[in-house]
């Protein structure tokens, strides 16, 4: 299984390296991430892992989806 990160993309900048060369790279916040649902395979039929990342007020949440991660666990 793939390793990943959940980000937001905050912008563009550059580094130099030693001989003076310019490398564009990406600016990326990374926030805590919280595992909101196990996908198994005998339940769904393949193995996944879905993640969360950041923060929204409980009153913005629909029903299903509160529903969702109060399955698991997650403060909205």
């Amino acid at each position: 299984m793939t390793i990943g990160l959940v980000g937001i993309k905050r912008g563009m900048t550059r580094i130099f390296s030693k001989d003076g060369n310019s490398v564009p790279v990406t600016v990326i916040e990374a926030k805590p991430n919280r595992v909101a649902q196990i996908k198994t395979k005998d339940i769904d039929g393949y193995a996944a892992v879905q993640v969360s990342s950041g923060e929204i007020k409980s009153s913005k949440l629909t029903k299903p989806l509160a529903g969702h991660y109060s399955k698991a666990a997650i403060e909205a």
